[in-house]
């Protein structure tokens, strides 16, 4: 197996800064939709199953946004492709790139997120940075402006993960343990109570115990470091909040008392969510089988997804699902349009098929609205 060093990172699960250790080479995977170039292919092919990117193997991050792609290498540096109509690329311009263009020039860059035609990124340093759409305050500077190339979100330089969604809310934790919100808050998905739009970071209440932040297109869950799973908050029409109701909260709400929750993520109206035992579970709207339960039900609370207690890596996919098992196989199920799942076909499917034979998949990204999907492998 290869490896190389990668810089110094925060780790958003223990909220501290970890050495530099070894880094597993991998490459880049695309498929499904691809209109704007958003699978770095070089073209604006659909495809129904994996293509790699190019032939490089030093892809360490990478997030979708609504027909655009951000991927960070492990040697730091920065680089986008797809559809840039509001300068999401970061490159300077509003010109759709079929294939991966850098970012500057710079060789910290860490981990990146995006909303829907807005760019989110952590450098090594603890750095916060956005660029793109800005008319909800979605970039965090205190302006409704656009920018098509990378600003600092404030001075601080404590930040440890983040999460933006579809309706541009976005939502991150510091290493301190607090958790911040801005941007769209319609639904008062920002959990601050209210359903105002914030143009900066303000903080959601005054705990100091959240780790890991994620969710669907139009709501957010978190986990604390206790374990226990909170809903923070936004639309709840099929229950996806997993409350056991279709109420709508604008703060955050516990879900259930269980307390060995791992990672939360999300479609478009539904909510999936790891356990440290290695179980999958999801709920909300089940419609093409979202929920991967063999059916189409809805449900508002937390069900398991088989019995299985060996799955890792989980990305909802707006109206599908793909996840890693710890044994390094790729599964998907839900909407198969576009050939979003991978499996050579559009065909939709209520229960996880496997995704070929490979056995070397780490991670899995979702494209916001788009149906595309990159994964690295």
């Amino acid at each position: 197996m290869s490896y190389r060093y990668s810089n110094a990172f925060i780790d958003p699960g223990l909220n501290t800064l970890v050495p530099p250790t070894p880094q597993t080479l991998y490459n880049l995977y695309g498929w499904g939709n691809s209109g704007f170039g958003q699978l770095g292919l070089g073209n604006t092919s659909y495809y129904s199953s994996p293509k790699q990117v190019g032939n490089l193997t030093n892809w360490l991050k990478v997030a979708g946004g609504n027909y655009f792609t951000l991927a960070t290498k492990t040697d730091g540096t920065l680089w986008s492709w797809g559809y840039n109509s509001n300068g999401q690329l970061g490159l300077g311009n509003r010109t759709n790139y079929s294939s991966p263009k850098q970012i500057g020039a710079l060789t910290n860059w860490l981990s990146v997120a995006c909303a829907n035609y807005a760019s989110f990124a952590i450098k090594t340093d603890g750095t916060l940075w956005s660029w793109g759409q800005n008319h909800v305050g979605q970039l965090g500077l205190n302006t409704t402006t656009a920018y098509s190339s990378p600003v600092q979100v404030g001075s601080l330089t404590n930040w440890s993960s983040i999460f933006s969604n579809y309706s541009s809310s976005v939502i991150a934790i510091k290493t301190d343990g607090t958790m911040w919100s801005w941007g769209n808050n319609a639904y008062g998905t920002l959990g601050l109570g209210n359903t105002s739009p914030y143009s900066s970071p303000k903080q959601v209440g005054a705990l100091t115990t959240w780790k890991v932040i994620g969710g669907g297109n139009y709501n957010a869950l978190a986990v604390k470091s206790d374990g226990s799973l909170w809903c923070v908050g936004g639309v709840n029409a099929f229950g996806q909040s997993g409350l056991g109701n279709t109420t709508y909260y604008s703060s955050p709400k516990q879900i259930g008392a269980l307390t060995n929750w791992a990672k939360v993520t999300g479609g478009a109206q539904f909510s999936l969510a790891t356990k440290t035992d290695g179980t999958l579970w999801s709920w909300g709207r089940n419609y093409q089988g979202y929920l991967g339960l063999g059916n189409t039900t809805n449900y508002s609370s937390p069900k398991q997804v088989g019995a299985l207690t060996n799955w890792g890596n989980v990305s909802g996919i707006y109206s599908s699902v793909c996840a890693i098992k710890t044994d390094g196989t790729l599964w998907a199920w839900g909407y198969g349009g576009a050939g979003a799942l991978g499996l050579g076909n559009t065909t939709s499917y209520s229960s996880p098929k496997q995704v070929g034979t490979s056995t070397t998949w780490s991670f899995v990204a979702y494209q916001a609205a788009s149906n595309s999907v990159l994964a690295l492998g």
